[in-house]
């Protein structure tokens, strides 16, 4: 029937082999993907939560999604999957997730906290301030955009605390630099930076120090007018500041709290301040 082929010949054998083989690999596959029910899906990738396999929570809530695509199950294992992955310290593939979750369901109940892990996922990944801040400033954006988007939720409170902690943070690394250039006679790259803590992080804990520096730094520049203004503000502002006792010294060449009777009843400083507000 077949022209070449013979009970005999190898190339018969051949073709049977091959038929066996791919018969064995469809029963393989058949026992590798066997379907089970979309609820003992989840649960089992519950468990594995609840018993800190995080890894194996994450693969197991992707079963969930990928076996029942549309069952209402698949939506919450998406989060899930997401909360395992943040959990396991896999935060590159957690932010994916989350983006996934967030550009499918925009409107579902738990899209703010799909933001809210986003901002975590940034946030925890925060370094000291001596290395590169990149991070710290996606974690800004990413607490402002969740606080911009759902400000009455439960996780606008947390996250306005953090995003206190992070403007404070990358303040902090602009004194760093700051203070670099200010030691190295480079007023106003220091000043440039100096400048950007007062107008762009007003309410950190970095404010006074850096009206100090500014100070500094004009005086350096031989710019007194500059100098005076910046005192006067750190004055004003900060009047108890040992910030402004070390400004008020650079300026009158005597400190501010040693011996009152050094000091006029009102002088130069005060008059200033009078003048600017």
């Amino acid at each position: 029937m077949f022209e070449g082929f013979t009970l005999s010949s190898p190339r018969w054998l051949v073709a049977l082999l091959l038929a066996f083989l791919v018969g064995a690999c469809s029963s393989d596959n058949q026992k590798a993907l066997p379907d089970r029910p979309v609820e003992e899906l989840y649960n089992s990738a519950m468990d594995k939560l609840g018993e800190s396999d995080y890894r194996g929570a994450a693969t197991a809530f992707d079963d969930v999604d990928r076996q029942h695509p549309y069952s209402v199950w698949a939506t919450k294992a998406q989060i899930m999957g997401a909360y395992s992955l943040y959990q396991a310290q896999k935060y590159d593939d957690a932010i994916l997730a989350l983006d996934r979750f967030i550009q499918l369901h925009p409107g579902n109940r738990d899209a703010a906290y799909a933001y809210y892990l986003k901002a975590l996922c940034y946030y925890v990944q925060i370094v000291d301030v001596g290395r590169d801040q990149k991070v710290t400033d996606k974690a800004l954006k990413a607490l402002e955009e969740l606080i911009r988007r759902f400000p009455e939720s439960r996780y606008a409170r947390d996250a306005r605390l953090k995003l206190d902690l992070t403007r404070d943070h990358l303040a902090g690394k602009e004194m760093e630099i700051g203070r670099w250039y200010e030691q190295r006679g480079q007023y106003l790259a220091a000043i440039n930076r100096f400048r950007r803590v007062v107008d762009n992080y007003q309410t950190t804990t970095h404010v006074p120090e850096a009206l100090h520096r500014l100070t500094e730094c004009y005086l350096s520049l031989g710019v007194v007018d500059e100098a005076r203004s910046a005192a006067a503000v750190l004055g004003h502002n900060y009047p108890g500041s040992e910030w402004y006792q070390d400004s008020y010294a650079l300026l009158t060449g005597a400190p501010n709290d040693s011996n009152p009777d050094d000091q006029p009843k009102k002088g130069w400083m005060a008059r200033v301040i009078g003048a600017l507000f």
